[in-house]
């Protein structure tokens, strides 16, 4: 495959203008601050997602929990018999976060071994959606499969 294959969509435009915003996923509610993880849980297995981001009332990010952060958690409450856990526990207080305008191949460059598969998209401060890393995927397929050989 060449490299070419990086710089068309399926339109034929160049794929580095494509932006986050156009792959994004906005149709999934973020998890509120306080929220149990049983409900994390959920939300996590009812999505299809690894991870979503943790927002107060103003959808600001304030973290990111991971199906990883669950697992540990509950495995540890369930051995421990503890009280149920809630999301402000386990998750990730610093995630990475992606603007709606930045160019899909830009992020596509930057993934790799150790980057979060599931990334929030901010504008202004408030939470927009999420972009995955199979949206990404996706996306290069599309645009590889319009290449002649």
């Amino acid at each position: 495959a060449s490299f070419g294959a990086l710089n068309k969509t399926e339109k034929g435009l160049p794929m580095r203008s494509l932006k986050i915003s156009e792959v994004m996923w906005n149709h999934i509610e973020p998890i509120r601050c306080g929220t149990p993880l049983t409900k994390v849980v959920k939300a996590l297995l009812d999505n299809h997602v690894t991870g979503l981001p943790v927002v107060d009332e103003k959808r600001q990010v304030l973290g990111f929990v991971s199906e990883q952060d669950c697992i540990h958690s509950l495995l540890v409450s369930n051995y421990h018999s503890e009280g149920e856990p809630i999301v402000d526990d386990v998750m990730f207080h610093k995630p990475l976060t992606v603007s709606p305008e930045m160019s899909v191949i830009d992020l596509a460059q930057n993934l790799g071994a150790g980057k979060p598969k599931v990334y929030p998209v901010v504008d202004h401060g408030k939470l927009v959606g999420i972009v995955t890393r199979t949206a990404i995927l996706s996306q290069l397929a599309k645009s590889g499969n319009t290449i002649e050989k």
